[in-house]
C-alpha cells in the first residue's frame, strides 16, 4: 500500500488509479489505530482522521464564503489534503451512511466533484485510503462471513483492494511475547527497540521505489487473466464463503498489487511470482476467516438402519452412467451391523454450506419445471437428488476411487437429514394417492423433498 501501483491514462482520457485501498477489521485492542498513526507518520502528505467526528464535507470539500471579499471559495477536506499520500480513517464503521457515500467517487475515480453556490469543479483526490473498523457486537464471529461482521455496505467493501481481519484469540506463546515487549518498552523506552532499518532509511527506500514504473510481462498478463477467471468461478460456486462478490475491480486490484510487489523488489517488470503473491493476498483477504466443523454423526446413525440395507437396484448411484464411469457401488454396510462403533462423520462448515446450496438450487429448479404440470408433486425424490449430485461431481472428475463415492453418499444422506430435522430448510412432501392405497412407509431414499417456503438463498 505504501508503494502503490502505476497510475495510467487511457486513450479516452480516463484515469486508472494506482493507489491501493485497505480496510482493517478487528477486535478491540488489536492496535489498529497504532497501525494507522504509524502509517501516517512515515508517508508524506498523509492525514489521520476519525470517522465518527468527520462529516462528508470534512472528508471531501466544501464551499465557504470569504469573509473579506464575500466571494465563494473551496475549502479542502481530508481526502484533498492527502493528495498523493494516504488518508487514514479510524472508526470507519461509525460513519453515517451519507458520509460514507460521499467518498465513493474519491475511492474509485480519485476525484471530487462539487456543484455548489455557482461553483462547479472537479478536484483531484489521488489518495490511498487506510480504514479501520470494529466488528458488529464488539467481537468478530468467525462462523459468519465478513459482510455479517462489519457494518459496511457492499459498495464500500468492493472498493477496498484488501480487507484484513485481526482477531484477538488467546494464545499463551503470543500473549507472552506481546506482554514481554510492552513491559520492556515501558521499562527501557527507546533502548528496548532495535529495528534493523531506521525510519529515515525506510522513507528513502519507499520514495525511490515509487519512482519505478513496472510493466506487465506476457507471462504475468496470462497468469492474471487465469487467476481472475478462477476467482470468478469460485464466487459463483454455491456455498462459497467470500467477503464480497468478485468483480472487475478485483482484477484491477490484482494488477495494482502485482505492480506494488514489483516495486518493493525494485523490479521494472512484473513477473509471475509477483502475480502469485498478489493472488494469495487477495484470496486471504476475501475468503472467510474460519469455518467451524459440523458433526453429523447422529444423522448418520439415523440413516443407517433405513438406507444401508437397500437393494442394489434402488441405490441412487447404481445408474448406467455411473457404472460406465466405474465410480458406483452399493452403499457400504454400517459399522453397527458389524458390531463395531460407527466412526464420527465430521465435515467443515464451508463444505456443508456448499452442498446445501447446491441441493437447494437443484430442488428450486425442479420445482419451477414441474409447476407447469399440476399432477406432479413440486418435489424430488431423495435418491434422484443424490444421484444428480454424484453425477455432477463425476463430470468434474472429482472421484478417483469408489470409496470417495461411498463417502459422498454418506455425507449427502446425513446433510439432507440435518436439513430436514434440524435446520428446517427442506420439507418432506406426502403423496395422498400412495397414502390412500395403503402403501408401507417408504425408506428415506424414496421420500419426496422440497425447499421450505421461508428459506431464502443468499
Amino acid at each position: 500500500m505504501l508503494l502503490g501501483g502505476v497510475h495510467k491514462t487511457t486513450h479516452e482520457g480516463i484515469n486508472l488509479r494506482g493507489d491501493i485501498n485497505v480496510c482493517i477489521v478487528g477486535d478491540p485492542s488489536c492496535a489498529k489505530s497504532q497501525f494507522l498513526k504509524y502509517t501516517a507518520s512515515i508517508v508524506p502528505r498523509s492525514v489521520y482522521t476519525s470517522g465518527k467526528s468527520s462529516s462528508a464535507a470534512g472528508l471531501t470539500a466544501t464551499v465557504a464564503k470569504e469573509p473579506e471579499t464575500g466571494e465563494f471559495c473551496i475549502e479542502a477536506g481530508a481526502l484533498m489534503l492527502a493528495d498523493n499520500g494516504i488518508c487514514c480513517i479510524d472508526e470507519f464503521d461509525k460513519m453515517d451512511i451519507k458520509d460514507q457515500v460521499a467518498i465513493h467517487e474519491a475511492m474509485e475515480q480519485q476525484t471530487i466533484s462539487i456543484t455548489k453556490a455557482g461553483i462547479q469543479a472537479t478536484l483531484n483526490a489521488r489518495t490511498s485510503i487506510l480504514a479501520a473498523a470494529n466488528p458488529v457486537g464488539g467481537r468478530y464471529d468467525k462462523s459468519k462471513p465478513l459482510k455479517y461482521n462489519v457494518n459496511l455496505p457492499p459498495a464500500i467493501l468492493s472498493r477496498f483492494d484488501l480487507v484484513y481481519v485481526m482477531i484477538d484469540d488467546p494464545d499463551e506463546l503470543t500473549d507472552y511475547h506481546i506482554a514481554h515487549h510492552i513491559v520492556r518498552v515501558h521499562q527501557k523506552h527507546e533502548a528496548a527497540l532495535s529495528p534493523e532499518f531506521t525510519t529515515v532509511q525506510l522513507k528513502r527506500y519507499i520514495a525511490y521505489a515509487k519512482t519505478l514504473k513496472p510493466k506487465l510481462s506476457p507471462e504475468a498478463r496470462k497468469l492474471l487473466v487465469e487467476s481472475y477467471v478462477a476467482l470468478r468461478r469460485g464466487d459463483t460456486t454455491p456455498g462459497t464463503r467470500v467477503a464480497y462478490r468478485m468483480t472487475v475491480r478485483q482484477l484491477e486490484a490484482l494488477i495494482r498489487l502485482s505492480e506494488a510487489i514489483a516495486r518493493s523488489h525494485l523490479e521494472t517488470l512484473v513477473k509471475p511470482s509477483h502475480v502469485l503473491l498478489a493472488v494469495r493476498l487477495l484470496k486471504t483477504s476475501v475468503i472467510s476467516v474460519e469455518s467451524g466443523d459440523i458433526d453429523l454423526s447422529e444423522y448418520q446413525d439415523a440413516n443407517g438402519d433405513n438406507m444401508d440395507n437397500a437393494d442394489d437396484a434402488e441405490n441412487p448411484v447404481n445408474g448406467d452412467e455411473d457404472q460406465q464411469n466405474g465410480s458406483a457401488e452399493p452403499a457400504p454396510a454400517t459399522a453397527a451391523d458389524n458390531g463395531a462403533a460407527a466412526p464420527k462423520l465430521v465435515i467443515s462448515e464451508e463444505e456443508y454450506d456448499r452442498i446445501t446450496q447446491a441441493l437447494v438450487l437443484r430442488l428450486r429448479q425442479h420445482e419451477e419445471t414441474v409447476n407447469k404440470d399440476s399432477s406432479e408433486l413440486p418435489g424430488m425424490r431423495q435418491k434422484e437428488l443424490i444421484r444428480w449430485y454424484i453425477d455432477q461431481q463425476n463430470e468434474k472428475k472429482k472421484y478417483t476411487s469408489q470409496e470417495q463415492v461411498k463417502l459422498d453418499i454418506k455425507k449427502l444422506r446425513a446433510i439432507i437429514e440435518s436439513l430436514v430435522c434440524k435446520e428446517g430448510h427442506l420439507i418432506v412432501l406426502s403423496n395422498e394417492q400412495e397414502a390412500a392405497e395403503g402403501e408401507e412407509p417408504r425408506r428415506r431414499d424414496e421420500r419426496i423433498l422440497a425447499v421450505a417456503p421461508n428459506y431464502v438463498i443468499e
